[in-house]
């Protein structure tokens, strides 16, 4: 494993937003907070659209377009919020629902054969590379229960990401990192779930389904893991992602969600790892296509994350549980597409991918830390809020 650097990177820390009421209402805190950091996510991903596929970004919003009806009918609530952020951040209601899909228009089947001007031709875009891990029982020496994450996207986005706590009684209070303008990514909620994330790719058939941030947020909108993981089940994702629940009574499960059907693992002696290939199993449509992961750094990042997270057998309580996983985030082998991931200079400028956020929720405390950007040169960031201040959490 690479030690970490002695020198830090320059100070920096995520923007912290609580917002709360009616759902409109908490659109509407959310976009006047953000309002800077959602323009420059539009400026970002018009460019990224236009340099890969040649979209402008009205054909972006257009496409956007076909999952607003199947979100209003399955979560009407959250088209409200959505359309409190527009209003807030003073943009369209399809501009937000346009970040909120951003992946599901790359991977869009029908994305994959348009061309713009017969010079651009949209190829396979790579997974949000992400790796995540759940750790308790015999793998976390000190009792705690852990969840977290290495979220690596394009470094474009580094400064439109903002951590945000969400009071809507009775539902569960959340604490999410996002990009600016998203309802959901990954976090955790005051009944004591945490919800860890990683793209998978791969495409599959043209029916709608529901975007990923809408997906993600439902299951941290529930109060106890049972109902969580139903919404896995029983909702119909747009794109294959991959979803790590772990709960504070000690317990993980890893699903791959996809459009043809789900795969799923549990932990091996409390230690559970993913990343961003299929390690439950193969889809039946992707095997037949000759599957081969999109993300290949994905197969080191994941045995190399195992292994550094073990050394927490070892710990003798949370403060040094933060700097063994800290630790084991930040390995370097097969820098820079490592696990703690840097931009690689081989890449255009537009391109360049980065950890933007590594994540602890200490699921036994209530305690939630961040790092703003690669964790192998910056401290972890702990947030004013405690996890279980909210409905459910001191039950």
């Amino acid at each position: 494993m690479a030690p970490l650097p002695t020198e830090s990177a320059p100070t920096r820390a995520l923007p912290v937003i609580e917002i709360s009421g009616s759902p409109l209402d908490r659109g509407r805190q959310y976009g006047e907070a953000v309002r800077p950091q959602l323009h420059a996510a539009l400026v970002y991903y018009e460019e990224a659209f236009g340099q890969s596929a040649g979209l402008t970004w009205d054909r972006v919003t257009a496409r956007a377009a076909r999952w607003l009806e199947p979100v209003r009918d399955y979560a009407p609530h959250l088209v409200e919020e959505m359309q409190g952020i527009a209003d807030g951040a003073g943009v369209g209601l399809l501009d937000v629902l346009a970040l909120n899909a951003r992946g599901e228009v790359i991977y869009d089947k029908s994305f994959a054969q348009m061309e713009a001007d017969g010079q651009h031709q949209a190829g396979e875009e790579p997974a949000d590379g992400c790796t995540s891990f759940a750790a308790y029982g015999e793998a976390s020496g000190d009792g705690h229960v852990y969840a977290g994450q290495n979220w690596d996207w394009r470094a474009g986005v580094a400064e439109t990401v903002v951590m945000i706590r969400i009071v809507q009684p009775p539902k569960p209070t959340l604490i999410m990192q996002v990009e600016a303008g998203q309802i959901g990514r990954q976090g955790a909620n005051s009944a004591g779930i945490a919800f860890n994330a990683n793209g998978l790719g791969g495409r599959f058939d043209d029916a709608i389904g529901l975007p990923q941030t809408v997906v993600r947020r439902s299951v941290l909108d529930q109060s106890n893991i049972t109902d969580a993981l139903d919404v896995l089940c029983r909702t119909r994702a747009h794109i294959a992602s991959n979803a790590l629940l772990t709960c504070r009574e000690g317990f993980a499960i890893d699903l791959e969600t996809t459009p043809a059907g789900h795969g799923w693992m549990y932990p091996t002696d409390g230690l559970l790892v993913h990343g961003n290939h299929y390690q439950a199993g193969i889809p039946a449509p992707l095997a037949a296509a000759g599957y081969r992961p999109m993300s290949s750094d994905s197969l080191v990042r994941v045995p190399r994350a195992a292994e550094g997270l073990r050394a927490l057998r070892g710990s003798t309580g949370p403060d040094e549980s933060r700097k063994i996983i800290r630790q084991a985030m930040s390995d370097h082998l097969g820098h820079p597409e490592s696990l703690c991931t840097h931009p690689d200079p081989r890449r255009p400028l537009i391109e360049h991918w980065t950890t933007l956020v590594s994540s602890l929720a200490d699921l036994t405390s209530g305690d939630y830390h961040v790092t703003a950007g690669t964790p192998c040169d910056r401290e972890y960031q702990y947030l004013p809020w405690n996890l279980y201040d909210g409905p459910y959490g001191r039950n």
